[in-house]
């Protein structure tokens, strides 16, 4: 068996907020550590990766700053062949997995 070494994963302020919210919707679940969290609805899975808005987001665009973003992440928006997006928020989340508020 192979031993993969991992560093513990930074998570952002507002990823508990969001997860604790997620589980508390009728017919979704969530599980961490997945760069950052998968989110399971209607039998599709959902890869979201969560950033602070506090210190990734632009205060006066509102929009994610470049440097909040890794090669890797980057590499994922543009090569994932699944469903992988970037949220700072939970109405993004719910939006982007079809529930409306």
């Amino acid at each position: 068996m192979s031993r993969h070494n991992r560093r513990a994963q930074k998570v952002d302020d507002n990823q508990r907020e969001i997860v604790e919210e997620l589980r508390k919707i009728l017919g979704v679940s969530v599980e961490c550590g997945h760069d950052d969290i998968l989110v399971g609805y209607k039998d599709r899975t959902y890869w979201v990766e969560i950033k602070n808005p506090q210190t990734e987001v632009s205060r006066k665009t509102g929009q994610l700053l470049s440097k909040a973003l890794t090669n890797l992440e980057k590499d994922r928006l543009t090569d994932w062949q699944g469903h992988y997006c970037v949220a700072w928020t939970l109405e993004q989340i719910l939006e982007d997995i079809g529930i409306e508020d």
